[in-house]
């Protein structure tokens, strides 16, 4: 039967050989090989890493100032920003490892790369909430705070956990107050409470209460003194909007799982480790500072389960040293031209998966048309989300209905105005 079918002339194996070791050859040299880029802010996030490595070792000088010894058995590394298991500042159970694997001057880096993902720009006002758990993480975030040329309104919980800042004449208070003295940082907070249950210390004896009020006022503070949770919460809110300025609030910084901060045990558990976009759902009846931000609109930065973020962002969980500042893999990423790019090590490994039971916030920070989001409907602006449109968004990686997009539809707090488009369905 004659053939049909056009049959191609045979190739050599020798040709086919040498196509398949120049291919491999080509793979082997783009694997060894990667092109490195500066990571997107590289001058704030080294700026921000450089400036926490200073106040760490700043803290561990004032601490050896004040004849307080390093105990190497909890703290290899001889940080000086382990405490203790017991004294009259510690309120709960703390985990050792994660005091350990907090103090690296690259998580400064991390929360630098979060506030731009919030859409925080220089210059904005930002609210922190700190307490004496993690006092390395806190320099961490006033390194970044500070390297954005941000404006911060501080209010700390002077009490810790277990292995935090919770020396008796060395609070985290007295730290901060060193570390502003000696000039690494322009700010420190304008106000603190005692800490611990509901913030009121609940279950703290007397003696204990009277260590917190002593640093306190040896810090000349502002005393947050409450009867109730609501009563802590709205004095808070208070103290940040009458130190803001009438400036919009850009972004909430919490470190650590203070209840006046995430709420009652229920809080806990919504907000996930670093940044949140979304508002939980299911909130319920639950109150705090850090759920009425996410309320109105505001981004909140949850540092917390740290050694889950240290893994998360590829940052060094080893407690035997003090990782240096800036290290190669935070400071750049790697591109891989034949496979399109690695992720960077700034970031998460995997991509993060939205919640189920969340949903997508306008964010208005993002904007300049819209920066007073805060204010109430009597404006003449929409509040809480309430948004009429989508439209073209000129902003690189706005925030989308479905993520993020570069250039893509952003939700937008428009004017109430009678030609206002409805929102799509």
């Amino acid at each position: 039967m004659k053939k049909i079918y056009w049959k191609p002339q045979a190739i050599s194996r020798r040709a086919l050989a040498l196509i398949a070791v120049l291919s491999l050859a080509g793979v082997a040299i783009v694997e060894r090989f990667p092109v490195e880029a500066p990571q997107p802010n590289y001058a704030e996030k080294i700026a921000a890493a450089e400036l926490a490595d200073a106040a760490l070792v700043a803290v561990k000088e004032a601490r050896l100032g004040q004849g307080i010894p390093i105990d190497s058995s909890s703290d290899p590394m001889e940080s000086g920003l382990i405490g203790v298991p017991m004294s009259g500042a510690t309120t709960v159970i703390g985990h050792l490892r994660a005091k350990q694997v907090s103090v690296n001057p690259n998580f400064a880096a991390v929360i630098v790369e979060m506030l731009q993902k919030a859409g925080v720009r220089r210059g904005d006002t930002v609210a922190i909430g700190v307490s004496g758990s993690f006092p390395a993480t806190n320099c961490c975030v006033y390194a970044a705070v500070e390297s954005l040329e941000l404006k911060p309104v501080i209010i700390s919980s002077a009490a810790s956990s277990q292995w935090g800042a919770n020396y008796d004449h060395f609070l985290w208070l007295d730290m901060e107050r060193a570390l502003y003295e000696r000039g690494v940082f322009q700010h420190r907070s304008i106000a603190a409470s005692v800490g611990g249950v509901e913030d009121r210390g609940l279950g703290m004896s007397e003696a204990q209460l009277q260590v917190i009020r002593e640093g306190i006022q040896r810090n000349n503070l502002e005393f947050v003194d409450a009867t109730t949770f609501a009563e802590g919460v709205d004095k808070r809110m208070a103290i940040y909007d009458q130190h803001a300025g009438g400036r919009p609030i850009a972004a909430y910084i919490n470190v650590g799982g203070g209840t006046i901060s995430v709420g009652k045990r229920v809080g806990k558990r919504l907000f996930e480790p670093g940044l949140n976009l979304d508002l939980p759902r299911r909130l319920g009846g639950v109150d705090g500072v850090m759920v009425r931000f996410a309320k109105e609109g505001v981004p909140v930065i949850h540092l917390t389960q740290i050694v889950d973020l240290a893994e998360r962002y590829a940052l060094n969980t080893d407690a035997s040293h003090i990782p240096s500042r800036a290290r190669r893999r935070v400071r750049r990423r790697r591109i891989q031209p034949l496979a399109g790019g690695r992720r960077p090590a700034l970031g998460p490994r995997l991509p993060l998966r939205l919640h189920p039971f969340r949903r997508r916030l306008p964010h208005p920070e993002r904007h300049p048309e819209a920066r007073s989001h805060r204010t109430t409907a009597s404006d003449g602006l929409m509040t809480k989300g309430q948004c009429r449109r989508i439209t073209p968004c000129p902003v690189p990686d706005a925030p989308t209905a479905r993520g993020t997009a570069g250039a893509g539809a952003c939700w937008l707090l428009h004017r109430r105005r009678p030609d206002a488009s409805p929102r799509p369905t």
